[in-house]
């Protein structure tokens, strides 16, 4: 009988031992290893570079960021923000990089990097149709009032070029629709934009057309904090992109080459 009871004892004990050591094997098996994520900051209000669509944000810019995450295996994800919140974003590591049709200058070459040039964005001029503003030209009379969107290259080149002159007042708004809408209503002479976004605005408010002469031609990159790590990881993949015709075929998707 205590044979017995020995026996059973001992049985029980490594059927303990066993039931305890169970967990610790299952607890091993559901470790999992989590992406890095590319966070592109940006302002959804430039069509077509980046733009609302339902809660989606879409656009060249969206879909460049995209292909450039994926390329790199992260993660990736967009942070939608004033225009002139983007830089300081970037420059806190709020954000990874900045995209918005972000044109490269001297002024911003002080504060971020910039990657190779992506697009070429042309500034224009919408004013209202019977205007008395009929070319670029006009606005260096004097007198006028310009609309634009604040921070944006519009910006800076009215400014340097018109009002710190003394030859017209600018007007600055959160967004390019802002800035038409105050076209529209008279309280403002003109608006100093991008091409692509200017052409969206114009098929949507009737009387408004864009002047045939340029205002600027520029070069589009992205911008990303001083000394980041992932700059040249992100720019070596943008080349990549481009040498492969991914960044062309997403430009044609949304503006016609014609």
């Amino acid at each position: 009988m205590k044979k017995f009871l020995a026996m059973l004892l001992a049985s029980v004990m490594v059927l303990g031992v066993a039931a305890c050591s169970a967990p610790v094997e299952e607890a091993t098996d559901t470790t999992t290893e989590t992406k890095e994520t590319l966070i592109m900051g940006t302002n959804a209000e430039f069509p077509p570079y980046e733009y609302h669509e339902g809660d989606a944000i879409v656009g060249i810019d969206a879909e460049v960021a995209a292909a450039i995450a994926e390329k790199l295996g992260m993660d990736f994800k967009i942070e939608d923000m004033a225009f002139d919140s983007i830089i300081p974003a970037v420059q806190a590591g709020k954000v990874t990089m900045g995209m918005a049709g972000m044109t490269v200058t001297e002024e911003r070459l002080l504060e971020v990097d910039f990657t190779d040039t992506y697009a070429t964005g042309v500034q224009v001029v919408i004013v209202k149709e019977g205007s008395a503003i009929t070319s670029v030209d006009t606005l260096f009379e004097g007198g006028y009032t310009i609309g634009v969107q604040t921070g944006t290259t519009g910006d800076l080149y009215s400014t340097w070029d018109l009002e710190d002159e003394g030859l017209a007042t600018v007007e600055r708004y959160n967004k390019g629709a802002d800035a038409v809408q105050a076209l529209v209503t008279d309280k403002i002479d003109c608006v100093i934009i991008d091409n692509e976004p200017a052409k969206a605005f114009v098929a949507e408010n009737e009387g408004l057309a864009i002047l045939d002469t340029e205002y600027a031609v520029e070069d589009y990159a992205i911008c990303m904090a001083k000394e980041n790590p992932l700059y040249d990881d992100v720019n070596n993949a943008l080349k990549e992109l481009i040498a492969d015709g991914t960044v062309q075929a997403i430009v044609d998707k949304y503006i016609n080459a014609n």
